[in-house]
């Protein structure tokens, strides 16, 4: 499973989870830091990854256009890089499970 993490949350996630997801990236490592959403989805999709994002807009592109590529909508209201690496951690099960269900376009975690 690829993660592709948009601008918040931290850039720093990657080479903490790597670990548990590898070949997941930053949006800031492969362009796209001043990318809009539809670029960044595009990318994901093309490039086979799940897009990780504190940002409503895009579980909102979930809901209208489906997947690929899925979305994992971090639901922590203000919180620090090491709480959401800890949330990643704690749901990896929920994660992987997310990954292999063919129906689901979004996971909301909180």
């Amino acid at each position: 499973m690829k993660l592709l993490f948009d601008q918040n949350p931290s850039y720093r996630l990657v080479p903490a989870l790597e670990s548990l997801y590898p070949s997941s990236v930053h949006i800031r490592d492969v362009g796209l830091a001043m990318a809009d959403d539809e670029t960044v989805w595009n990318f994901a999709q093309q490039q086979g990854f799940i897009i990780v994002s504190k940002d409503m807009a895009f579980y909102h592109r979930s809901i209208l256009f489906g997947h690929p590529p899925k979305v994992i909508w971090i639901r922590l209201g203000n919180c620090t890089t090491a709480q959401i690496e800890a949330l990643l951690r704690t749901r990896q099960a929920d994660l992987l499970a997310f990954d292999q269900d063919v129906h689901a376009s979004f996971l909301a975690l909180a």
